[in-house]
């Protein structure tokens, strides 16, 4: 049986967006208004912008637009990612980014000529106004590299152009890439690409699994020349816009925004691959000797080591996880993410069209948004509670910061959110002396928090690279050549423990990080952050929790070297990275332990 269509679903179990427009009618009158509000702008302080008190009462202009700005996307691609099949959704999306891609013209004279102001009048902003420091901070930054003001209103034209790729995959991936149902011991097993992802790459049943993965790959396999030449024209885009920009690479250009050099970049990589690989080579061994498998196959390695032991979870049961899981945070801190169920802020159902995985977005000055598909297992709450420390995170920002500083750093925006997976982890193992439920909370955590962020993703990253690199040199590359990178990425990852073939390196098509830049690497940057603060938190009480929730808000206030330290964590050395790894290792001795006292 097929996933049912939008129309089908429960409407209890998906997200409320008259949170932020009654209806369409509003969404329509705020696009005029935010126009109107524009064009005042311009007429206030184009060729006016020379003095210190005159670039803070636009700033603060701006706040308003952008505020709007945020509401006006929000209502338009939230919708779209429900159900990519929906025409009239399709269409709010490209009224959305028409607007968008005009007021970003429209106002890209404001930075232009902010910017050719003396390094001097920009500093002077921030003693006034300090609130708008972070602003200036990157002004600085950019400075050196901001192109003519007709160049930058060309670019921001064309910015729904130039950013399509990625909207292409998504779609294509959510509703063309139909994949056929198949039967194993007589019964019919439906198949889509969101059913792979979220059921059959965990099933206990290893044919189940083995064939859903076959089928999986075979729908991939067809596509994979014309994703590839998608895929092309987001990384030449990159590489032509960082030489146009005057940057030394590609990999400068972009981690410029992130506030990361490449040394820092080529360290997450190479530390965790070079390291972890052997620590988790160990436990997928493991893995293969309990569940009787005589190799471990790629497809295997999603698997629970325990499934007879595996609990469901219903949409009620996880509020009491979560409630447990964060209560260490404070009443003020729980009370503000469990607001998400009365209030619809999460659209649970699984149906046709839906982008697959998981996301939050808060508009600013709204409450946050989460989508995922929900099936019913542990697993889901961990996806869960990982969006809600996104929300809790944004919720905090955006109560201490203006929307103009209200984004982190990509390199610290996954460590909220992989920090609350650790507290859950914390609350199941602290549940029960029973070493099975021990077992079980030490093993989620492997495959769920740290195999999805710290594996998964960093060999996203470690492939981003290679392929980087080929475009950086001049060279390009087609379906065939990104499958063997990511071939070749895993088995220096895993060694001789799974057997990597080219199903293993069909995955590059699987996530759509890759049109997002240097994104993949920051999970596991994020979760080294957040694995030395949880220890911390479990060593030293409220001290270190009090300074996590003041991490949590900082917005961009500081660069993301800073931002840690402001939670107790030095990441400008590989320390942090090594006691995380030597943390895993520990956890996996862990696991073997419990498992040789079970099995006598």
């Amino acid at each position: 049986m097929a996933l049912p269509k939008r129309s089908e679903v429960s409407v209890n179990e998906t997200w409320d967006l008259t949170a932020i427009y009654p209806d369409k009618k509003a969404w329509k009158a705020d696009m005029v208004a935010v126009r109107e509000l524009v064009t005042q702008f311009q007429n206030n302080y184009r060729s006016k912008l020379t003095e210190a008190k005159i670039i803070i009462a636009a700033l603060h202009d701006l706040e308003t637009i952008y505020q709007k700005l945020s509401w006006i996307e929000h209502y338009a691609f939230l919708p779209q990612t429900t159900d990519m099949t929906n025409p009239e959704y399709n269409q709010m999306l490209v009224e959305n980014d028409n607007l968008q891609a005009t007021i970003t013209a429209d106002l890209s004279f404001f930075k232009t000529e902010v910017l050719t102001n003396p390094v001097s009048l920009l500093d002077q902003v921030a003693e006034i106004e300090p609130q708008f420091a972070p602003v200036v901070r990157h002004w600085k930054v950019e400075k050196p590299h901001q192109l003519s003001p007709e160049v930058e209103k060309t670019l921001a034209t064309l910015s729904p152009t130039l950013n399509s790729s990625e909207r292409i995959y998504t779609t294509a991936r959510a509703a063309d890439w139909d994949m056929e149902d198949f039967e194993v011991d007589g019964k019919t097993y439906p198949m889509s690409f969101v059913l792979y992802e979220n059921t059959y790459q965990y099933h206990p049943n290893p044919e189940v699994r083995h064939k859903a993965h076959q089928i999986f790959s075979d729908t991939l396999r067809k596509h994979k020349n014309t994703v590839a030449a998608n895929y092309y024209t987001q990384v030449s885009k990159e590489k032509k816009l960082a030489d146009l920009r005057g940057y030394d690479s590609v990999f400068d250009y972009l981690l410029s925004d992130q506030e990361v050099s490449r040394e820092t970049f080529d360290r997450q990589i190479d530390v965790i691959i070079d390291e972890l690989g052997p620590v988790m080579q160990k436990y997928v061994k493991l893995l293969q000797k309990e569940r009787g498998l005589d190799k471990m196959l790629y497809s295997d390695l999603q698997i629970d080591l325990d499934p007879e032991f595996a609990p469901k979870a219903d949409l009620e049961s996880a509020t009491g996880y979560i409630s447990e899981a964060v209560s260490v945070l404070g009443e003020d801190y729980k009370n503000a993410i469990l607001k998400a169920f009365p209030e619809r802020w999460v659209d649970f159902p699984a149906n046709a069209g839906k982008e697959s995985g998981g996301f939050e977005t808060t508009p600013y000055g709204l409450h946050p948004y989460i989508l995922m598909s929900w099936t019913g297992i542990l697993p889901d709450v961990y996806t869960l509670i990982h969006e809600l420390g996104h929300a809790g995170n944004f919720i905090k920002i955006n109560e201490n910061n203006s929307i103009l500083t209200s984004e982190p750093s990509l390199y610290l925006i996954e460590s909220p959110s992989t920090f609350n997976e650790l507290l859950l982890t914390h609350s199941l193992e602290q549940k029960s002396d029973d070493p099975r439920m021990k077992r079980f909370a030490y093993t989620t955590m492997l495959t769920n928090t740290y195999f999805h962020n710290f594996i998964t993703h960093l060999l996203e990253a470690a492939f981003q690279r290679e392929v980087y690199t080929l475009v950086e040199n001049g060279q390009t590359f087609d379906g065939d050549k990104l499958t063997q990178i990511k071939m070749d990425v895993q088995k220096r990852f895993w060694g001789d423990a799974v057997d990597i073939d080219e199903n293993a390196g069909l995955t590059w098509m699987r996530q759509s990080h890759y049109y997002m830049g240097l994104y993949s690497y920051t999970y596991s940057a994020g979760l080294t952050i957040a694995t030395q603060a949880y220890l911390k938190v479990l060593e030293e009480g409220q001290p270190a929790v009090d300074r996590w929730l003041e991490y949590i808000s900082l917005g961009d206030q500081k660069a993301p070297m800073d931002a840690a330290k402001v939670a107790g964590v030095d990441v400008t050395t590989a320390e942090p990275l090594h006691n995380t790894i030597k943390f895993l290792n520990d956890t996996v001795d862990k696991v073997i332990a419990l498992t040789e006292e079970l099995n006598r």
